[in-house]
């Protein structure tokens, strides 16, 4: 099987926390719990599958997504992460298996195999800078203790909130000293009851996007759902798509408001967990909150230039690459890109291959001759 191995999770060697490292520290950066899929990711589609034909896509690739997608993109930004979750006791959950410990260095110590459970699997068709995506899947069967009671010891934690639900870790997270950012998905309810995330209360950072934002504070702009959410956490940052990120600090006040970096989008999946992945670790290297969201915002839009969701994370090469070919593009103005990115300089390695990098085939491999 092919992955990323070697090409990101090793292509720099760069830890944005070296600086801040102690022997006490704990050996876990991030941690975070959920579901890993199977993603097949079908390319080159015209248009949307039209009902009662036939379509050919003209390309094809396989990838972990799901919470996989998050992990991925926070190892690559060399945190050290680990990941607690089931894996389908089939040949998609060993190559998910594979792909994440072997290939990208995630410790997966509390992750576990599930005897007679197969893998979820989600099939995502990218055409016309949209996606449209059919999964399947089965809850996985309690696992009898295997996984943790407590989270580990970290320095963060990352949760999906879930209107009406609580997550027992999440609290136990908190008060083992980890910094919790959450972020959440649609309101299938309608309901957008703010009070429903009883675990917003033991968040650091909440990152929903502009229409969830506004929808759950009742507010009628982004940066008025931002203020209103300050009220609740540490740092609410709202996501603006296009138009790129506006994030408020609870404690001091202050703000920040980064435009978004344009790129010709390929894929959109994973760009929200690429987001988050920056962010989070922009504030646990303790940089001024509008690096964070410069950072944050830049890997997501490489992310987007790549098919696939886990595997289209970018890691510190990339990164290095793009900023040696962005300033000297004729359509970029030097000064504005120094004054926003010059906070990269001291973190990015030389750039060893030219702009665009490409990635390994995010896909099952061939099978090797004997």
């Amino acid at each position: 099987m092919t992955t990323a191995r070697g090409e990101q999770q090793h292509d720099a060697g760069v830890d944005p926390l070296v600086r801040l490292r102690e022997p006490t520290d704990p050996e876990c950066d991030v941690f975070l719990t959920g579901t890993v899929f199977l993603d097949i990711i079908f390319t080159g589609l015209d248009s949307a599958p039209v009902r009662g034909t036939e379509s050919w896509a003209r390309g094809m690739g396989s990838s972990p997504g799901g919470v996989a997608n998050m992990a991925t993109a926070l190892a690559r930004l060399g945190l050290r992460t680990s990941l607690a979750a089931a894996f389908g006791d089939d040949h998609y959950g060993e190559y998910c298996w594979d792909a994440l410990e072997q290939g990208e260095g995630i410790d997966l110590s509390l992750s576990r195999t599930v005897p007679g459970w197969h893998s979820p699997v989600t099939v995502s068709m990218a055409y016309e800078d949209e996606r449209t995506m059919v999964s399947h899947g089965h809850e996985a069967p309690p696992l009898d203790g295997a996984l943790p009671a407590y989270p580990p010891h970290a320095r963060a934690a990352v949760a999906s909130l879930v209107p009406g639900r609580a997550e027992e870790w999440v609290a136990q997270a908190a008060r083992g000293g980890a910094k919790v950012f959450a972020d959440v998905g649609w309101d299938e309810t309608g309901g957008w009851d703010l009070g429903g995330l009883t675990d917003l209360e033991h968040c650091e950072a909440f990152l929903p996007n502009a229409q969830e934002a506004m929808r759950y504070t009742r507010t009628d702009s982004p940066k008025a759902a931002a203020h209103a959410l300050a009220d609740r956490v540490r740092y609410a940052v709202v996501t603006l798509g296009a138009e790129g990120a506006y994030a408020v600090d609870g404690a001091t006040g202050e703000t920040a408001e980064v435009p978004a970096i344009q790129v010709s989008a390929l894929d959109p999946t994973g760009a929200g967990d690429v987001f988050v992945a920056g962010f989070v670790t922009g504030t646990l290297a303790d940089w001024p909150l509008a690096d964070r969201l410069a950072f944050a915002g830049l890997t997501a839009a490489l992310s987007v230039q790549e098919f696939g969701g886990s595997l289209s994370a970018p890691g510190w090469g990339e990164v290095a690459a793009w900023w040696q070919h962005v300033q000297g593009h004729a359509c970029q103005d030097p000064e504005a890109l120094r004054a926003r990115y010059a906070f990269l300089e001291a973190l990015l390695p030389a750039a060893t291959r030219p702009w665009p990098l490409r990635r390994a085939v995010p896909t099952i491999g061939f099978r090797r001759s004997a």
